[in-house]
């Protein structure tokens, strides 16, 4: 599918601003959609340890419909169809990338998807990563931000702010055992409905690793505290490291002041990443960014330096 196909695909909804609801004169089953994006480029510069450079960067900008349909009172057939687009660099077919895409069913049970979707040890994280989608977002260093295809997932519903998950990744290589993720967490990972959250997930057979994860975060008064642990190794039993993510965010105004510390410990020599940076709302959906990010990596023997300035629009 080109890019082309996709934008007339696309285009009817993107004349509908707003989620909507379509319901016929006989009280069919109410059918809703919702199409949204995020538009982020940054002017960038990179030095990667063998060079500097200043380029546009497009920062995982994205499109996609999500919606759903009541088949009864209490269950629910659920979807979404995004794809990241790259607003800096390439174009054509290029331009595309598949994203979460899924078709599942939300009921009392909870919900079950299949199709493309993250597993649940990447979605544990919940809000910690402060640079998420820019150069410091935590797979630079951490195994586990898996989007698996040909995956089966489960969420469960809250039941005194417990939840459970799981993925179950289907292998299509018969020398290749499928891979499953599980995930717990307790407390609300945006903060609204309580003052904290807690996860712990694990992976195994997933993308080639076995991974444990534990997080937490909460506020105090307005500033949010982050801390993540994470222990890996390839499933053939090399490659074991460990380490954390700390992160801090402190809103001011218009202003919100952040600032994050990874370190990932290999046999072989540690990588650390220091990252600070300042995000001014203009609007509800929009913002201007600036950050900087600096990396250790002993393992590769490289210093590398990023700076950027850019703006993020959300619809």
């Amino acid at each position: 599918m080109t890019f082309k196909h996709v934008a007339l695909m696309m285009l009817p909804l993107a004349v509908l601003s707003a989620p909507v609801v379509a319901q016929d004169d006989n009280q069919a089953p109410k059918i809703s959609f919702d199409f949204y994006g995020k538009a982020n480029v940054s002017l960038q510069s990179n030095d990667d340890g063998s060079g500097s450079e200043t380029e546009l960067e497009s920062n995982s900008s994205r499109i996609g419909v999500k919606g759903g349909s009541k088949i009864s009172d209490d269950l629910e057939v659920i979807y979404q169809l995004e794809w990241q687009v790259d607003l800096a660099d390439l174009g054509g077919d290029d331009n595309l990338k598949s994203r979460n895409q899924f078709v599942g069913l939300r009921g009392n049970f909870g919900e079950v998807t299949v199709g493309r979707r993250d597993t649940v040890l990447k979605t544990v994280q919940g809000d910690i990563d402060q640079f998420s989608d820019y150069v410091a977002d935590v797979k630079g260093l951490f195994e586990g931000e898996n989007r698996t295809s040909n995956t089966v997932s489960y969420y469960s519903p809250s039941l005194n702010h417990f939840r459970v998950a799981g993925s179950w990744v289907l292998s299509e290589d018969d020398a290749q055992d499928d891979g499953y993720s599980l995930a717990l967490t307790y407390g609300d990972d945006g903060l609204d409905d309580t003052g904290y959250y807690f996860g712990a997930a694990m992976d195994r057979d997933v993308d080639g690793y076995d991974i444990e994860r534990l997080v937490g975060y909460t506020k105090v008064a307005n500033t949010m505290f982050g801390l993540m642990w994470q222990q890996q190794e390839r499933v053939d039993g090399t490659a074991e490291a460990d380490g954390f993510v700390a992160s801090v965010k402190q809103p001011w105004g218009n202003f919100s002041f952040k600032a994050q510390y990874q370190i990932m410990d290999f046999i072989d020599g540690e990588d650390d990443a220091f990252s600070f940076g300042v995000d001014y709302k203009l609007a509800k959906s929009t913002k201007l960014f600036t950050w900087y990010t600096g990396r250790d990596r002993e393992t590769i023997e490289a210093e590398q330096r990023y700076i950027a300035v850019g703006i993020e629009h959300k619809f």
